[in-house]
């Protein structure tokens, strides 16, 4: 038998990590809430209920609110920069379909859509680690010598010569 040496096996990395990143660098919950949202109102709009209602010129506003409101999750994951708009967006559509999709989807879509929009109004983005920001530190302040921290002889060569003291004024 040979004596060899055994290597640990490999540490596997794991795969999400690149996700986790991104879908925490943007309201991503908030997002999905809403366009969730949304969709329930789409879908109660094509449910075959008597009790559904139709507001507007053919339930122009009723199918027009949950679009824009799928759209409005969408754009929150895509661009999060402009977060606090789409999320205002999505507060006021939310309350708006109360009266055009159905109360707003039989509550369902629009709690989810008030949620998600309430979420994305109050994500912030992740503050970076320091040891990621790397700012350069600026330089230490130089000291100048003062007539102690010198050669010896050269401070005792100068306790003998009459030179004003700092303080002086002749």
């Amino acid at each position: 038998m040979t004596a060899g040496r055994h290597e640990a096996a490999p540490a596997v990395r794991r795969s999400g990590g690149r996700w986790r990143r991104w879908r925490r660098g943007r309201p991503f919950t908030a997002g999905v809430l809403v366009a969730l949202g949304g969709a329930e109102m789409l879908v109660t709009l094509r449910a075959p209920l008597g009790v559904l209602l139709h507001v507007g010129p053919q339930g122009l506003a009723a199918y027009l609110v949950p679009v824009v409101l799928v759209l409005c999750g969408v754009l929150l994951i895509a661009t999060p920069q402009q977060r606090v708009f789409y999320a205002l967006v999505t507060l006021v559509l939310g309350l708006v379909s109360w009266l055009t999709s159905n109360l707003g989807g039989f509550l369902v879509g629009m709690l989810l859509a008030l949620v998600g929009g309430a979420l994305a109004f109050a994500w912030t983005p992740a503050k970076q680690p320091r040891a990621a920001r790397s700012a350069p530190t600026p330089p230490a302040p130089r000291h100048e010598e003062t007539p102690a921290q010198t050669e010896p002889a050269q401070a005792e060569a100068r306790v003998g010569t009459p030179e004003a003291a700092p303080g002086d004024r002749r």
